[in-house]
């Protein structure tokens, strides 16, 4: 998955192309779908600024090998990103999570 898939994703599921954000929240690690998307007036990120976020959010779901499970999540998810609410989605990292959970997002 590169950041355009990553992208179509959201434009199938959604029809927007919504920011989406790596978050460590009480020890468990969530990617979220955040309610601002690239096609509104004040998104703070360019076009380019915000696939260069999504390449990165990608490879971090490559190396964590959480593809599949976000991407599941999201076609099969009845939830929506609206103000103040994102979808969250919580990432297994199974027996390798402890590697994962020092560094900062």
């Amino acid at each position: 998955m590169t950041g355009n898939d990553l992208r179509q994703l959201l434009m199938d599921k959604w029809g927007r192309s919504y920011d989406i954000q790596i978050r460590r929240i009480q020890g468990k690690l969530f990617v979220q779908v955040m309610w601002k998307y690239l096609e509104q007036v004040s998104f703070p990120l360019s076009e380019a600024e915000y696939l260069e976020h999504l390449d990165t959010v990608a490879n971090y779901l490559h190396g964590w090998g959480a593809v599949t499970q976000v991407q599941d999540y999201i076609e099969h998810s009845r939830d929506r990103p609206r103000t103040g609410r994102a979808v969250s989605i919580q990432i297994d990292l199974g027996d390798r999570a402890s590697e994962w959970m020092l560094g900062d997002f």
